[in-house]
């Protein structure tokens, strides 16, 4: 089947089925089973611009801003996408070495954890004051104020930036 024209198409509702799948409807009265909502930007921009794609990645809609969804279809969306986007919020650095692969240790705000970088190119930077960290099994991690960190977590970060 081909995906629809996304401009085109509304939510009218989203729930889970018996099997843990999320179901979409749409105001032309089609249901998908299956879909998969991502945001384009889930740093910089996370309230616009999500994406509700078919079990094959095929977008069906896009949705420009968060707040004109219905609060019952925005709530199951925010959940959903909540699940899909376990990004932990560096608050310390405590530890990482330097040579590749690194091993880090840090403070989260869901607690200590230590991973593995595969290069320094995994640390960037995404905003002038963000940093994004993705370790060894795709783990994203964000630093949302660089300047917020002590003196010791941004001497380490810099070597990295």
């Amino acid at each position: 089947m081909t995906a629809p024209q996304t401009s085109a198409l509304k939510p009218v509702s989203l729930e889970h089925d018996a099997w843990g799948q999320l179901i979409l409807e749409t105001d032309d009265g089609r249901r998908f089973t299956g879909v998969i909502p991502a945001r384009a930007f889930p740093v910089s921009d996370p309230e616009h611009w999500v994406s509700i794609c078919d079990s094959q990645g095929h977008e069906l809609l896009s949705i420009e801003n968060l707040s004109s969804l219905a609060s019952g279809l925005r709530t199951v969306l925010e959940a959903e996408l909540a699940h899909r986007e376990f990004v932990p919020v560096i608050q310390r650095l405590v530890s990482a070495t330097t040579q590749e692969p690194s091993d880090w240790v840090v403070e989260t705000d869901r607690g200590r954890t230590a991973f593995q970088l595969n290069s320094e190119d995994d640390v960037r930077r995404i905003e002038p004051d963000q940093a994004s960290i993705v370790d060894s099994h795709g783990i994203r991690y964000l630093i949302p104020c660089v300047a917020k960190l002590d003196p010791a977590s941004r001497r380490i970060l810099d070597h990295f930036l």
